[in-house]
């Protein structure tokens, strides 16, 4: 997952900061053992002992929080390192200990305001992104890969594969990848499970449908609805290599449209409903106008793993496994 992107900490310490509040960043640089909180992860602290999201699942927080305040004070960065004991690993529902590595730095001192605003400002833009830090001697800097540097590859690398750590001993490259983004085409009883199970799992939900009565407040509650047609919608959105597709109307009017933007784009997954025998008329309708048998190739259809599903809830569950296991594994 995205780590530092999903929680928004670089946002919060920047308003903080900007409120006049004092701000750090404190991130996870290494783990060893089944540490609380993975590579990336990031808690931002005000300089008024406010603090808002982990780097060990409460394990080692009030340290952490401590130096955070003392680095706001003399804006000197701190590299801080913990043992996490089998009792304490037990509280916070672990089998066994770990020892993590955190990096704590002011924002203003080691953290130049204008180098945050730049990494929100691409945050926002969705622009794949990560931040180099030298453990060592504190020098740092925005790379997207594509500078002409030594560690481009790395960083490139690291981008794809969502994974931030530490390069030639001394780097840690912080991964600040878009969020992860699913668009739902068909606001029937389906996407209803499927919008809440993808939320829960780190995605920003997209429903489109131009259909009011389908796509409504009432039925999505807090949700992103879209009411133009998809083709329309889908090139308004952008689809990224950040992004899945899913159609559920199986009315070739709504999905086909859909379902040609998605296999012209980036998108890395593209999962449609309906039976084996609905999908081979979509795919005479998509050959008749002209896609290639290889981009063909790239629907999932019927959409779904197949774990016997039946109820709308457990055909979500087996879609939005089908599109984890198509991120993680490829």
């Amino acid at each position: 997952m995205s780590r530092s992107l999903r929680n928004g900490m670089p946002e919060r310490a920047l308003a903080w900061h900007r409120a006049g509040r004092g701000a750090a960043l404190a991130t996870v640089v290494e783990t060893w053992g089944s540490a609380p909180c993975p590579v990336g992860s990031q808690l931002a602290v005000a300089g008024d002992g406010a603090f808002e999201g982990s780097v060990s699942a409460g394990c080692v927080e009030g340290a952490v929080v401590a130096e955070a305040l003392a680095a706001i004070a003399d804006g000197t960065p701190r590299l801080l390192a913990f043992g996490v004991s089998d009792e304490t690993a037990f509280a916070v529902g672990l089998a066994c200990g770990g020892r993590i590595r955190v990096l704590v730095e002011p924002v203003g001192g080691a953290i130049p305001e204008a180098e945050l605003a730049a990494l929100v400002a691409a945050r926002a833009e969705r622009r794949a992104v990560a931040v180099l830090v030298n453990l060592g001697s504190g020098a740092r800097r925005l790379s997207d890969g594509e500078g002409g540097e030594p560690l481009d590859a790395a960083v490139r690398a690291r981008l794809r594969a969502d994974r931030p750590g530490v390069e030639a001993g001394e780097w840690f490259v912080a991964v600040h990848n878009p969020p992860l983004r699913l668009v739902v085409v068909g606001a029937g009883h389906i996407a209803q499970p499927l919008v809440a199970m993808a939320r829960l799992a780190g995605y920003d939900p997209v429903l489109v449908d131009p259909r009011t009565a389908f796509g409504s407040a009432a039925r999505f509650p807090g949700e992103t609805i879209l009411h133009d047609w998809p083709d329309a919608a889908l090139a308004a959105l952008g689809l990224d290599a950040r992004t899945a597709v899913v159609t559920l109307t199986h009315d070739p009017k709504l999905d086909d449209p859909a379902i040609r933007a998605a296999l012209a784009s980036e998108a890395f997954y593209l999962g449609c409903l309906g039976s084996t025998r609905t999908h081979a008329r979509r795919v005479a309708r998509l050959a008749e106008a002209g896609i290639s048998p290889e981009a063909i190739g790239r629907i999932h259809a019927p959409v779904g793993l197949d774990i016997g599903a039946s109820s709308p809830a457990e055909i979500a569950l087996a879609i939005l496994a089908q599109i984890t296991q198509r991120l993680r594994r490829g």
